[in-house]
């Protein structure tokens, strides 16, 4: 499933959902077809602007699992800022970010199915606060990895929780915007 409800493609979208959405409503800070995870919707076109596109950070915490075992060094590394390629010819170096080895992800995350792939792999929980294009598989891939799979688990304190791929749950407006550290007005 794409993050938007119309496409000139044959793929899943959100209007496929099995929920009433109003008139209006958007997805913000969408997810790329190969992740999952938590997906904010909104008719408020200013949650956009003032989560992503102010000057105040707000965090993003992804649960992701990449293939091998991590070194010590590649877990430094990217903790430190690793750079990315972001455009054709530009080069970013990421900020420094939170990145913790998870042993058990199931205790994070259950999509009522086991969080395992063939082995040798590694499950990484990784906060940022800012938002490159595809920029957590880029950093991983600096680091000489692949994602094998990515679940954004929170944005703030807005939390996935035990939601499963394509509930929807419907938050009221004042803790929506309490979570996610952000004022209305």
């Amino acid at each position: 499933m794409v993050s938007q409800f119309v496409s000139t493609h044959d793929v899943g979208l959100l209007g496929d959902l099995d929920f009433n959405f109003p008139p209006g409503t958007h997805a913000v800070g969408r997810l790329d077809n190969h992740s999952e995870g938590l997906l904010i919707l909104t008719t408020n076109k200013k949650v956009t602007r003032l989560l992503f596109l102010s000057d105040e950070p707000h965090k993003r915490t992804y649960l992701v699992q990449i293939n091998n075992i991590i070194s010590a060094g590649n877990l430094k590394r990217l903790q430190d800022g690793v750079t990315i390629r972001i455009k054709t010819g530009v080069y970013y170096t990421t900020a420094p970010c939170d990145v913790k080895i998870v042993t058990n992800p199931d205790e994070l995350y259950d999509p009522g199915e086991r969080l395992t792939a063939y082995p040798p792999f590694t499950w990484l929980l990784i906060t940022i606060t800012e938002g490159k294009f595809h920029q957590v598989r880029k950093m991983i891939a600096a680091t000489g990895h692949k994602t094998k799979r990515l679940i954004r688990i929170s944005i703030e304190d807005l939390e996935l929780g035990r939601l499963k791929a394509g509930e929807v749950r419907e938050i009221e407006e004042e803790v929506f915007f309490a979570k996610l550290k952000i004022s209305k007005y």
